[in-house]
């Protein structure tokens, strides 16, 4: 699955950075950007997956609440850090026509260390108060309630409720709305985005239930179910009469569009499995899977070669045909940083095992 949220992401980046304006204008690129809607959902709910794994790990091995929490939110900070250290970058490679104001751009990294941290917060409150024993179903819980809450308070706080007492790079963090006086579609703030990550921590839990584990087939497929349900039921909420919030805004802040988006996660889910369990991913080389195992070095690196001063193609000029050439260059080249990196950490793990073992003299 993330190896796929890569793949989305490199077309996405490269079709819009490329193709020119003419080219901009027909259906295609139309369908490509809205592709382009789900790789921060799969980071997103991917890294709550990742971190209910890593929790309930923590949690059998017998570590208290504030052992875990420290744990999974230092986490988080690491990567809040290198979400910075990228801005970072980005401001001294574009040095001199970039605004400073890039510095405090709230992007997709940003935005899972910030969830992480929130993740780890609500986890800890929840093992404090009631016991690590049991905990899956009580975390689960949790978990799916703060993504509700997260997308039902989305609306107002990009309209009425807006925290303008704040500075402005705190406030992004809140709905997005830089130093542009209007939250920007473009930006990741917590609210909605979060919400993806605290749907995939729900799901986490549930697949390390017991229950879970002894029918693994039946519960990927009631999950695939359960994604086509909400994605119909998100559809029927949006076409009904009557409005929640005083400003609508399905494709950016709707609490329906997050469950419709949501739906779509599970689905992938789904597929994700069964392409693994009964179809071709583990039978030979997979570059789906590839890329998948070092997605922060791709998502960092490809976006010098598209956006950046090194860009592959001259940007803004390009046919479809041309970028599409662009894309699978892309693609191969990142693939192949992937595999040295891959390669590269399988030599650090097995270097020790190639030196001579000491002599134990009683």
């Amino acid at each position: 699955m993330r190896g796929l949220a890569c793949l989305l992401m490199f077309q996405t980046h490269c079709y819009d950075a490329w193709l020119s304006p003419e080219a901009r204008k027909t259906t295609f690129f139309m369908y490509s950007q809205l592709g382009g809607t789900l790789p921060a959902p799969l980071f997103l709910f991917l890294a709550g997956v990742s971190f209910a794994l890593v929790t309930d790990k923590l949690a059998k091995k017998g570590l208290s609440p504030t052992q875990i929490a420290s744990k999974t939110i230092r986490r988080g900070a690491e990567i809040l850090a290198l979400g910075w250290l990228f801005r970072l970058q980005e401001y001294l490679i574009a040095w001199g026509w970039a605004p400073w104001s890039d510095l405090f751009r709230v992007d997709i990294l940003n935005t899972i260390g910030v969830s992480m941290i929130l993740m780890g917060g609500v986890c800890w409150i929840v093992l404090a108060t009631s016991g690590v024993a049991n905990h899956r179903v009580r975390l689960g819980t949790a978990a799916a309630a703060t993504a509700l809450i997260i997308s039902l308070l989305t609306p107002p706080l990009w309209t009425n409720w807006r925290p303008r007492w704040l500075p402005w790079p705190l406030q992004s963090y809140v709905n997005g709305i830089h130093n542009l006086g209007e939250p920007q579609a473009w930006l990741f703030p917590i609210f909605p985005w979060a919400a993806f990550a605290f749907s995939g921590l729900a799901v986490g839990f549930l697949l390390q239930s017991e229950w879970a584990r002894r029918n693994e087939s039946r519960v990927f497929l009631l999950a695939g179910a359960g994604g086509l349900t909400l994605f119909e039921g998100a559809r029927w909420l949006d076409r009904q009469p009557w409005r929640l919030y005083a400003t609508y805004d399905f494709w950016h802040t709707s609490p329906s569009f997050f469950l419709m988006r949501t739906g779509i996660l599970l689905m992938i889910l789904f597929a994700s499995y069964a392409w693994c369990r009964w179809g071709a991913a583990q039978r030979g080389f997979s570059p789906l899977i590839q890329l998948g195992q070092t997605s922060l070095l791709v998502y960092w690196v490809h976006i010098e070669f598209v956006y950046g001063r090194v860009s592959i193609l001259s940007k803004h000029s390009q046919s479809i045909a041309g970028a599409t050439f662009g894309l699978v260059a892309i693609f191969l080249m990142m693939l192949a940083l992937s595999l040295a990196r891959t390669k590269l950490k399988r030599r650090g793990r097995e270097a020790p095992q190639d030196l001579p073992q000491p002599v134990h003299v009683d």
